[in-house]
């Protein structure tokens, strides 16, 4: 009997650097691929715009599709860095609205963090969903890919 390694293949989550294109992340994917894990995905969290904005280019989405399955980071794609107190901002008043815009342009999946209390968050507060908000969010999100699942023959 050969003693061989036991590889266990887990699901891979890349996320899209902040400065790099949709078109640069085909790379990093033929890597993981290359060693022999299909089972990934991508994360898209915008991209740097100045010095303290995150913009997401909704051109990147179907890119990036074409590689692997592809995820919104919806939340984090509002962060605004080094924000006017030298502490990351963010713009939790735009949560629906990206997740819409992703939705429509069918993303295969959202990220979206959530807390009970946001403004007391160890991490990440200023952009986070409070959690009460979300379950309507999510009933919203889902009637609007039904819609767009019924115009497809």
């Amino acid at each position: 009997m050969i003693n061989r390694p036991i590889i266990i293949l887990e699901i891979i989550n890349l996320k899209k650097g902040q400065f790099m294109s949709p078109e640069s992340m085909q790379f990093a994917v033929n890597k993981i691929i290359d060693s022999g894990n299909e089972n990934l995905m991508v994360t898209d969290r915008g991209t740097m715009f100045g010095y303290q904005d995150l913009v997401v280019d909704f051109r990147g989405i179907p890119i990036m599709k074409s590689y692997a399955t592809t995820v919104l980071d919806v939340t984090h794609s509002l962060q605004k860095p080094n924000h006017t107190s030298g502490v990351t901002g963010g713009l939790p008043d735009m949560i629906e609205t990206i997740a819409r815009a992703g939705v429509v342009n069918e993303v295969d999946g959202l990220f979206i963090e959530t807390n009970f209390d946001p403004d007391n968050a160890l991490s990440d507060g200023k952009n986070m969903l409070p959690i009460k908000s979300l379950e309507e969010i999510l009933s919203r999100l889902i009637s609007i890919r039904k819609t767009i699942n019924s115009f497809k023959s």
